[in-house]
């Protein structure tokens, strides 16, 4: 429940940033300067790829959400438990443990998007976050493409 917290409290901050810097942008834009109108074009340009990036984060976090709920349902999620730090981050070495199993679930059935998803819980918790959100991402491609196949 912290993550959504802090996710609504990132994205009211973006949206207020938004609405100030398109303010400035509209001001300068009005000023008739061309330096002046340069930096209004970018700064309207920098909210609207602000805007873009924190939809598809927020997009990639439901869909990941509902993959993931979806797996549960299904009684399909790891049951290993690997240990934390004080921190909350776990301890690689356990983590690294497992991540073979998960690998050769995926490196067997390709197109399985719930062997995905656990291959990226897996590179979650070793640490690696861009294989991880990789790994997720091609899940919910394939859990889309079944669901659809099964309609």
């Amino acid at each position: 429940m912290s993550a959504r917290i802090g996710v609504a409290v990132m994205a009211v901050m973006l949206a207020l940033y938004i609405v100030l810097v398109a303010q400035r942008g509209w001001l300068l834009l009005m000023s008739g300067e061309p330096v002046g109108v340069a930096m209004g074009v970018a700064l309207f340009a920098l909210p609207v790829l602000a805007a873009w990036g924190l939809g598809r984060e927020l997009w990639f976090g439901v869909r990941a959400q509902q993959v993931g709920r979806r797996l549960e349902a299904e009684d399909g999620l790891p049951t290993e438990t690997v240990s934390v730090r004080p921190s909350g981050r776990p301890l690689r070495e356990e983590a690294d443990a497992l991540f073979p199993r998960y690998r050769a679930e995926v490196e067997a059935a390709p197109d399985d998007w719930r062997a995905w998803y656990r291959l990226g819980l897996a590179y979650d918790a070793a640490g690696d976050r861009r294989r991880a959100r990789a790994a997720v991402r091609k899940a919910i491609a394939l859990e889309r493409t079944s669901r659809t196949a099964a309609r």
